[in-house]
């Protein structure tokens, strides 16, 4: 048996599976992000803001809660058999969207989505903290994120394309069939597990698996209220995924609302996700190196820059820019929050602090549905899109008020 060496170089083909696995795990999501608002109003005949938003608002919620349950099971039984279980509730997704008789079947098939991407996707995040140990995690989890959030650009790209070409359905949705078995079949021959690896680094650490006591409880206070840099974290997470949640449920009936065809509407929603995906490469290290706070809080401003573009100026070359400047904003952000969680949470409850962490964060869709459909349907969608710019920019100053720089060592948890 080959012992067991915390390190990306020492872990490389394993880590590099489940970076190639995450952009499976993207490419689920970027299916719906050009096409279901759209298919909800044109084939559906929704024409409530809120009700077409419903199925993000399912989606967030679910994922909520799952990733705070699949992290903190994983932390007893270990990382794989949540990551298969993940792609199992990938697999009838597709087919509840291609043969829907009516939007309540959407809604359906995003809360098994949802189930996928908590389950799935928090583990390949946690897979690959626990392989790569405290000095890399940086760049680990900007790999992870960037294989993602690319995927789902291509993807929202391509079913923008098919769907110029063909339809809104079925046409875009048959390569969901494909990703998930794929994924699946992954998942199960040729992932190993890697709860070993957190126990390792733990020992390093001179901490001992049964050594800290942490109920749910105390991890999810800690994490959420107890310190205020994991409360800054949380709170940026939460907004962050807020506007995420409006751009994907409403920009597409917005830039409709001007003209504007679905091709070109997915050319605008692939900008955001692939600058997002593809300078996470950079960001994440880049936090390693200089900290955490800054790139937090200033992307969180840049974030609400590009937002309050899209919404002042109507025109094609503006929303190009402002999605680009949206990704660049959540590429700052989004590595980068977790790896400041993970700064403050020993090896042995780490995965359930990053579970608080991510049940707060995607939390976020489901409130920004709600609030920017409701604001849209009595205002207006431009009213709505400022309204979620600004509380982005609030968000920055928060952490740039609120986050300290880690602890050498992680702060107890209590009982």
């Amino acid at each position: 048996m080959t012992e067991m060496r915390l390190g990306l170089r020492e872990n490389l083909p394993q880590f590099t599976l489940l970076v190639v696995l995450n952009a499976f795990v993207g490419a689920m999501v970027g299916l719906e992000r050009t096409v279901l608002p759209l298919l909800g109003e044109q084939e559906f005949g929704l024409t409530s803001k809120t009700a077409i938003t419903s199925f993000i608002v399912s989606f967030g919620v679910t994922k909520a809660v799952i990733n705070l349950v699949a992290a903190r099971v994983s932390d007893r039984i270990g990382r794989k058999p949540i990551l298969v279980a993940g792609w199992l509730f990938a697999l009838p997704v597709p087919f509840l969207i291609i043969y829907a008789p009516a939007w309540w079947w959407i809604d359906l098939a995003n809360v098994l989505l949802g189930a996928n991407q908590a389950m799935a996707w928090s583990m390949t995040v946690i897979m690959k903290v626990d392989l790569v140990g405290p000095k890399r995690r940086g760049l680990a989890l900007g790999l992870n994120e960037f294989a993602g959030y690319f995927a789902v650009g291509v993807m929202s790209w391509v079913t923008g394309y098919i769907a110029a070409h063909s339809a809104l359905r079925p046409q875009p949705f048959y390569l969901g069939i494909v990703i998930a078995i794929v994924g699946f079949a992954v998942s199960v021959l040729f992932v190993r597990e890697t709860h070993a690896y957190a126990h390792l680094e733990a020992a390093a650490a001179l901490q001992t698996a049964s050594g800290v006591r942490s109920s749910l409880g105390s991890v999810f206070y800690v994490t959420s209220l107890g310190n205020v840099s994991l409360f800054a974290a949380c709170q940026a997470g939460l907004v962050n995924n807020l506007n995420d949640g409006m751009s994907w449920g409403l920009y597409p009936l917005f830039f409709a609302s001007y003209g504007l065809g679905v091709g070109s509407i997915g050319v605008i929603k692939a900008v955001y996700p692939m600058v997002w995906g593809v300078l996470q490469v950079a960001t994440g290290p880049l936090s390693d190196r200089f900290g955490r706070k800054e790139l937090i809080a200033g992307g969180m401003i840049v974030q609400a820059g590009g937002i309050w573009l899209t919404g002042l100026v109507p025109t094609y070359a503006a929303w190009l820019l402002g999605a680009g400047l949206q990704g660049l904003g959540t590429a700052m952000v989004y590595p980068t929050l977790l790896a400041a969680i993970t700064d403050h949470a020993p090896p042995t409850w780490r995965a359930t602090s990053l579970g608080v962490y991510r049940f707060w964060r995607d939390l976020g869709y489901a409130v920004g549905a709600l609030l920017s459909g409701a604001v849209a349907d009595f205002v207006g969608l431009g009213a709505a899109i400022h309204l979620v710019a600004a509380l982005t920019f609030v968000s920055g100053l928060v952490v740039a008020r609120a986050m300290r720089k880690p602890s050498p060592v992680p702060i107890a948890v209590g009982a």
